[in-house]
């Protein structure tokens, strides 16, 4: 038993198709377009015997009862090591949750990792990965986000499944290509997955789009084309019209992230400074950031296991 760490990049989703067909949740999932951040989340987790099982999770400090995807996973892990234990779960965020930023991913993923380590399972990178992602479906946070993580970079997701199945692409982008992003607030994709008139409009347009992405790997094409599906899925919010149609006067190509009140766009050099300053400008009272692209995925950042004595 011990401790152990691992971060994941947070990810912006611009366009994607629904593939949950299937009953297998590791065959479920989406292909789509987006691209991992360097901003994440950090997840630390302490496992001591004991003679009665227990958990708790805590984010950003704060103890908390509502993480449904992280208890899913930890149930899962706890039920593969097959012996009582305490387990400690520290989340420390540095995206903003519920908006579009695969926070839910990044917390399952970094916490199958750190606990795949802390427990001593000795699952793969791959077989930790599909905790997260079962996790996922099963409690509908997210179908492609903890794939698109655990690769990182800035592509798409070819063939929909979970890791070992489903199959990227990364795009080849400048090394000063960065995401400048306006946090307004969150949006849940529980209720957006289960809308079926919503589900129907996801799919007229994201299999195709993708497609239209594997024959040009431009960031250019990914943010038009993800503006494109913003609009034709209809969710754009008042806040978020009033931010594009700002940005549109400046000469920027902005797009909302699926599915959070979220702005983002993909820039070279200097033009981040000018439109992040744009969104400042266009709205004050929220978050606005800039962040490079994550190539590396999600990795274990540390471990510390002490030997188990019978």
């Amino acid at each position: 038993m011990g401790e152990a760490s691992a971060f994941v990049p947070g990810h912006l989703t611009g366009l994607f198709q629904i593939c949950d067909e299937l009953e297998d949740p590791l065959k479920k999932g989406s292909r789509g377009a987006g691209l991992s951040i360097t901003r994440g989340i950090r997840t630390t987790v302490r496992a001591t015997e004991a003679e009665r099982g227990s958990v708790t999770i805590s984010i950003n400090g704060k103890r908390t009862k509502a993480a449904v995807v992280s208890e899913n996973v930890v149930s899962k892990m706890a039920s593969v090591y097959g012996r009582p234990c305490k387990i400690e779960v520290r989340h420390e965020a540095g995206i903003p949750i519920g908006s579009g930023f695969g926070a839910s991913g990044a917390g399952a993923l970094s916490l199958a990792m750190a606990l795949n380590e802390a427990l001593g399972l000795r699952l793969s990178r791959i077989e930790a990965a599909r905790v997260a992602h079962v996790a996922e479906i099963e409690c509908k946070t997210g179908l492609g986000t903890v794939l698109a993580e655990l690769t990182g970079g800035f592509g798409v997701i070819t063939r929909a499944g979970g890791p070992g199945i489903g199959e990227t692409l990364k795009f080849k982008h400048s090394a000063d290509l960065s995401a400048v992003c306006l946090h307004l607030g969150p949006i849940s994709t529980k209720e957006a997955l289960s809308n079926p008139k919503l589900r129907s409009r996801i799919n007229e347009l994201g299999g195709r789009f993708v497609e239209e992405l594997r024959r040009d790997q431009s960031p250019e094409l990914f943010l038009k084309l993800s503006r494109r599906f913003a609009e034709h899925v209809n969710l754009i919010t008042p806040r978020i019209r009033s931010v594009l149609e700002r940005t549109d006067e400046e000469g920027y190509v902005c797009s909302m992230a699926m599915f959070g009140e979220t702005v983002f766009s993909l820039v070279d050099g200097e033009d981040s400074e000018r439109l992040l300053k744009v969104m400042v400008e266009v709205a004050p009272d929220y978050e606005a950031f800039t962040t490079g692209i994550d190539e590396q995925g999600a990795r274990l950042v540390c471990a510390q296991i002490r030997a188990h004595i019978d």
